[in-house]
This record gives structure tokens, sequence and C-alpha cells, in this order.
């Protein structure tokens, strides 16, 4: 399949993070992440760079040092190896991009 409505693949479960895979090749991966409010995804770095694209909801996207308010339309750049963390107050989803 070449498109997809991403707003109608947004769910949530109770309490929890469902994530799903929508492109995954050599050099691109996009994932769709859906965060339950009040969840949270700990401190973690990836191999890849990419880029964080916020749907809907509400949140703090940790990198490094520095606090992200996570709001519809926020783009957060994720540079190879760097350290982030995610936690959300109300029902989130983003994009996540790596290349």
């Amino acid at each position: 399949m070449t498109s997809k409505n991403i707003r109608r693949l947004i769910s949530y479960s109770s309490g929890g993070v469902l994530s799903k895979v929508l492109i995954k090749s050599e050099r691109l991966n996009v994932t769709l992440f859906c965060m339950a409010a009040g969840t949270d995804i700990g401190k973690h770095t990836s191999t890849k760079e990419g880029t964080v694209y916020v749907l809907e909801g509400e949140g703090t996207f940790a990198l490094d040092s520095e606090r992200i308010r996570m709001l519809p339309g926020i783009l957060i750049h994720l540079k190879t190896n760097q350290l982030h963390s995610i936690a959300v107050t109300k029902n989130s989803s983003f994009l996540l991009t790596l290349s």
C-alpha cells in the first residue's frame, strides 16, 4: 500500500503504548506511536537520526537536558545516539521517522 490515512490508525489502549509500523525499508522507518494519558517511555537512544512529529495530545519530550512541550504540530529532530524520553499527560500520538 502506498498511502494511509494516519488519523484512522490512531487508537489508544488503557494505560499503554501502541506502535504501528507504517513504512519499513533499508533507509526509512516510519512508525505511529499512540500513548495513553499518564504513560511514558524512559530514557533511551537510537542508532539512527530521526524526527518526531506530534499529531495530537500533550506531554513532555526530554532531549538531553532540554524539555520540549509536545503539542500538535511540533516537530522534534533527534540526532544519532541522542538521549531522550517521553511522558504524556493526555492521550498522545506522534510519527517517529528514522533514517
